[in-house]
């Protein structure tokens, strides 16, 4: 049976929260990506295809994540994961971008797939993705957590993105794309340094449309950063923003995230479509805040990201998964890493009280 939508809007309030900064009292929805250059405290939401929402919120403070509430997320059963592509169809995936790769029409591309799973609701309990955001915080801590629920303009989102894709502090602005994951840093492969080169690349000519001539620097390059369950190479690429342009022109410029799109971006973005089966939505988008008032802002790449969706039968929670494929991409490899980056995240997603604790993957 299908929800009252009134009574699910009505126990779940308009609510931004990112790390330990959280915000209430909704001011405004848009689209304008202009009104981040306004005034107020923005929360933003972009999914990969372009759908922007920017909420302007009243009230922002300083708190704790709550500690998780026994009962308060009702997960989904591990057994209910559907993906958008299974292990062959991936694999075949991968040995497609292998096939263009030969052909010189893209050096890399991000392929992904979607994870779904129904949610159970009882009565006088509704899905509520805060909640996922308590158990996220103590199972999977991330450096650019991020939660923005605003149920009546179709935004619930919880993302645990180790991924900054852009800081801004006045005219200076910093990306941290991410490429090359293992288990340990043992694991990782010249191919995974290859791959992080080329993106940060394609990172530098984003930046370098809306940067002023020169000012676009790489201060680290492939640094192994320790995340729950794995390791990233992670690299900084910093600018500073040419005179007159603002959040607009800046995300014109680098928006999808060139670590969750590939190389040329053009090129990978024609063939994710080809390949993929579903939308990304905010999976491989951006999450994030902006303080309109001191110039500053931070937004994460949405990457380990569950996000609600309500429909007809009842909720839906999502999550995406992928990995970028190079000539040097073995398919199995390749299929084993997007179980990696899931494994840790959907243990926590499926736990129903406090006490159950994420597993690693073996």
């Amino acid at each position: 049976m299908g929800q009252n939508r009134a009574d699910v809007l009505s126990h779940l309030p308009p609510l931004a929260r990112f790390g330990e900064l959280v915000a209430t009292d909704l001011r405004d929805v848009t689209s304008d990506p202009a009104a981040l250059d306004s005034t107020g405290f923005w929360a933003m939401v972009a999914d990969f295809e372009g759908r922007l929402v920017c909420a302007r919120f009243g009230d922002v403070r300083h708190e704790p994540v709550p500690a998780p509430r026994p009962g308060a997320w009702r997960g989904p059963a591990a057994g209910d994961w559907t993906s958008s592509l299974d292990r062959a169809a991936y694999t075949a995936g991968v040995r497609r971008i292998r096939e263009h790769i030969a052909a010189g029409e893209v050096y890399q591309a991000n392929l992904c797939r979607v994870l779904s799973a129904p949610l159970p609701e009882s009565e006088g309990l509704h899905a509520d993705v805060d909640a996922l955001t308590a158990l996220l915080a103590r199972g999977n801590p991330a450096p650019y957590a991020g939660t923005v629920r605003l149920p009546a303009h179709g935004v619930e989102v919880a993302t645990a993105s180790p991924e900054l894709f852009l800081r801004r502090g006045g005219r200076i602005v910093e990306s941290g794309p991410i490429k090359g994951t293992g288990r340990t840093a043992a694991d990782l492969l010249e191919k995974d340094r290859a791959e992080n080169v080329m993106i940060v690349d394609l990172v530098r000519n984003d930046l370098g449309r809306v940067c002023a001539a020169g000012s676009v620097t790489v201060p680290a390059l492939c640094a192994v950063e320790q995340h729950p369950g794995l390791v990233h190479l992670v690299s900084t690429v910093r600018g500073e923003l040419a005179e007159g342009a603002g959040w607009p022109e800046l995300l014109a410029a680098t928006f999808p995230p060139g670590s969750v799109t590939g190389a040329p971006k053009f090129s990978a973005l024609r063939i994710i479509e080809s390949l993929e089966t579903t939308l990304r939505g905010p999976y491989c988008g951006g999450v994030g805040w902006v303080d309109a008032d001191r110039g500053t802002g931070e937004l994460a790449v949405g990457i380990r990201t569950f996000w609600i969706e309500r429909t007809t039968t009842g909720p839906v929670l999502r999550f995406g998964t992928g990995a970028g494929i190079t000539w040097g991409s073995a398919p199995e490899r390749e299929w084993d890493e997007t179980e990696l980056k899931a494994s840790r995240l959907l243990a926590v997603a499926c736990a129903t009280g406090v006490s159950a604790e994420p597993v690693l993957p073996e």
